[in-house]
């Protein structure tokens, strides 16, 4: 089984014919709501992928946390180690997106903050698939108990700790966050894939480039969660 450690959202996005520079306003097409954050993309895009998928995080005591489940639980995603915390909001992202399919996010982490090494420390872990939207001494309590394989997905690039980056079989990273991690990716031995958005992905070990996928063209409709799903597979 895969244990995602991870963030549960609940994704407000805009979609308009281009992005807003800063100080400006543009007039959007289309307002919706969908399930998301990272770690909850990536079970779900792993369960789809026929993986058994067990989800641990936090989520608020309020309405938007039904919301933000919904995809999760229809999918068959194991849900029992999903805390309800009072006094939290559940996550959500504020995602603009523009006609050619590019997006700008803002989060706001809520509930994802709550989640303690105590909670992820105990868990029987086979598999573990993490992601730096919850605090990072929760994920780094679960990459130890993990008795089996430790993905790690540093997204967004935030300051880790060189004992989180050690645990790791595989490290996956987009272009601007292997810019600024550096080196310290490949200190610890750890493959590390790389996206590359419309070119494709590469593979890295210690340093050296082992593989690279190249995709077909294809019209890009929507960029959010490309990442995600690319990471879960």
């Amino acid at each position: 089984m895969i244990t995602v450690v991870g963030s549960i959202n609940l994704d407000i996005v805009a979609t308009g014919p281009s992005l807003p520079r800063p100080g400006e306003t543009v007039t959007g097409a289309r307002l919706a709501r969908f399930p998301g954050g990272k770690g909850a993309n990536q079970a779900l895009a792993a369960k789809r992928l026929g993986a058994a998928v067990q989800m641990v995080g936090a989520v608020g005591a309020d309405d938007m946390a039904t919301e933000a489940l919904r995809l999760l639980q229809e999918g068959g995603v194991d849900l029992s180690q999903v805390a309800h915390i009072n006094g939290e909001t559940t996550g959500a992202a504020l995602i603009a997106v523009s006609a050619d399919g590019e997006n700008q996010i803002i989060v706001c982490p809520g509930a994802n903050n709550a989640i303690r090494p105590e909670d992820t420390a105990h868990l029987p872990i086979e598999h573990l698939m993490g992601v730096l939207e919850v605090p990072v001494p929760a994920l780094l309590a679960a990459a130890r108990a993990a008795t089996g394989f430790v993905s790690l997905n540093l997204a967004p690039a935030l300051p880790v700790p060189d004992e989180l980056l050690a645990e790791a079989d595989l490290i996956s990273v987009n272009e601007t966050e292997a810019a600024v991690y550096g080196d310290r990716l490949h200190a610890h031995g750890a493959l590390v894939a790389v996206s590359l958005g419309s070119e494709g992905a590469a593979l890295y070990r210690n340093g050296q480039e082992i593989a690279r996928a190249t995709p077909p063209k294809v019209h890009v409709v929507d960029t959010v969660g490309a990442g995600d799903t690319f990471t879960a597979a």
